[in-house]
């Protein structure tokens, strides 16, 4: 960057992104088009013609930079399989706090191996994991709503 050369990621990702934003809000119809037709795009008459250029920007990125299926595959890639799990780990994420994974009531223990097992199975308990809590105003809550 001191010699002004710009990082990588802003060479071949930001500056992309940024000559179709400014591309879409300026109304560049040439440029928008030889963009759609590199990218190998089919955008609909609709979206192009639309007032709105934000509706354009859309449909053009959902379908070059679809960020559902990126989500998704960065997930499969760089999370670990679950069954991989030590057990060590299990009675950490079973217990709470102070407690102990022995002071947990029995049938609670029994869970530590249909945990690791990861069954889809109809007869394998249904174990659901809540990883974040948000505070949230008791006045907010549905049955606290004045009617």
């Amino acid at each position: 960057q001191s010699k002004g050369k710009k990082p990588l990621f802003v060479q071949l990702v930001l500056d992309n992104i940024w000559s179709l934003y400014e591309a879409v809000m300026k109304r560049d119809k040439e440029k928008i088009e030889k963009i759609v037709t590199s990218l190998g795009l089919k955008i609909g008459p609709r979206e192009s013609r639309h007032t709105d250029p934000k509706v354009h920007l859309n449909a053009i990125c959902s379908q070059w930079l679809p960020i559902s299926d990126a989500v998704l595959s960065m997930v499969c890639n760089k999370v670990p399989s679950p069954l991989d799990i030590t057990a060590e780990r299990v009675e950490k994420l079973m217990c709470v706090g102070a407690r102990t994974f022995d002071s947990l009531p029995p049938e609670t223990q029994e869970l530590k191996s249909a945990f690791m097992k990861c069954s889809g199975e109809g007869t394998a308990p249904v174990i659901v994991f809540v990883s974040k809590m948000f505070p949230v105003d008791s006045k907010a809550l549905p049955q606290n709503k004045p009617r």
